[in-house]
């Protein structure tokens, strides 16, 4: 392991005005959204629809890197050049998602456990060679009645830790994400109590896998109410909470801390993310990771569609761009009615 390479990709992923684009949806996933603009999921349309998003003009100056699923880590541009290479060229890190997926946890009833540790270290070695220079690991902590339990919070994040050894011994990046899951009926407050509880099993659990710190970029949810609690509480309240909970519990040796969206829209987690931005000097950077919040628009105005790739091109940049302002917390609700 080379801390000092480690310490310098971490940095660069969060890099000032940047974020990372997750476009590793699974076969599954990505079916899903396609479905939604009636386009078939074949192997040329997944790999045409990334390389809209790829090689948008500009893109790097908001994007420092990109989460690929491994189908797509070893797909091509149309002429033949491969997308971590493309991206590598463009000065934007290439990453990979390794997880197998969350399954039920035995003997826990509603709760989950992230598989996909079995031969993760010759995966990630041949990763490596394939271009990729951080990783991508999924917790998700379910809160409803009776859960999270204390033994599905450490046994996720015992996996978590055991994740971020193997990517480091590899040379990799790891993003630890242990999300609390936005769904259910719970309040803002009840997932601050959660998300507290979880980061600082994260974290314990780092510390005794020797992980090192300055090596790691953690993406965890924002404290938010459950998308069916009566009370929503406000975005000032979610920026609020979010910042607090992360000042308890996340050491000031991480580089940066990326937030996944979600579920949130676009204008929320965007809004979302300046609104923290805007509340002090804090000792990481805050940026963001984002799936549907960054795609969800260019989707739509792509269509799938050969004459519609400029357009969500267009689109596309724009929502990097907005990110790109929340990240100094100079995003404005506003802008969301520039055109694109």
């Amino acid at each position: 392991m080379n801390k000092t390479e480690l310490q310098s990709i971490a940095r660069a992923m969060v890099a000032p005005h940047k974020g990372l684009l997750a476009a590793d949806e699974s076969t599954g996933t990505i079916k899903k959204r396609f479905d939604k603009i009636q386009l078939e999921s074949t192997e040329e349309h997944r790999r045409s629809y990334r390389e809209m998003l790829f090689t948008t003009a500009g893109a790097a100056e908001y994007i420092s890197g990109v989460i690929l699923y491994d189908e797509t880590l070893r797909q091509s541009c149309a002429d033949g050049t491969p997308f971590p290479a493309y991206l590598a060229a463009k000065g934007i890190i290439p990453g990979i998602k390794v997880d197998a997926g969350a399954k039920p946890l035995a003997g826990v009833p509603g709760e989950t456990i992230t598989e996909g540790l079995d031969g993760l270290r010759e995966r990630l070695a041949e990763y490596h060679k394939l271009g990729a220079r951080f990783a991508k690991w999924r917790a998700v902590i379910d809160i409803g009645a009776g859960i999270p339990s204390r033994f599905a919070i450490d046994a996720n994040a015992h996996a978590l830790a055991r994740y971020a050894a193997l990517c480091q011994e590899a040379g990799i990046v790891p993003i630890v994400e242990p999300e609390v899951l936005m769904d259910g009926d719970h309040t803002i407050e009840r997932c601050e109590e959660v998300t507290s509880l979880t980061l600082q099993s994260v974290f314990d659990a780092l510390y005794a896998h020797g992980v090192y710190l300055e090596g790691i970029i953690l993406k965890p949810n924002m404290v938010i109410s459950g998308k069916k609690c009566p009370v929503q509480a406000s975005r000032q309240q979610v920026a609020e909470a979010t910042v607090r909970v992360l000042r308890q519990h996340v050491p000031a040796a991480v580089p940066g801390i990326a937030f996944l969206s979600g579920g949130q829209s676009e204008a929320e987690s965007t809004e979302h993310l300046s609104l923290m931005n805007r509340l002090g000097d804090l000792p990481w950077q805050l940026s963001f990771s984002y799936g549907r919040a960054l795609q969800a628009s260019a989707l739509d105005a792509w269509h799938g569609k050969p004459s519609q790739f400029a357009a969500g091109q267009r689109t596309f940049f724009k929502r990097a761009r907005l990110n790109g302002l929340a990240r100094t917390g100079r995003y404005e609700p506003a802008m969301e009615q520039e055109p694109a």
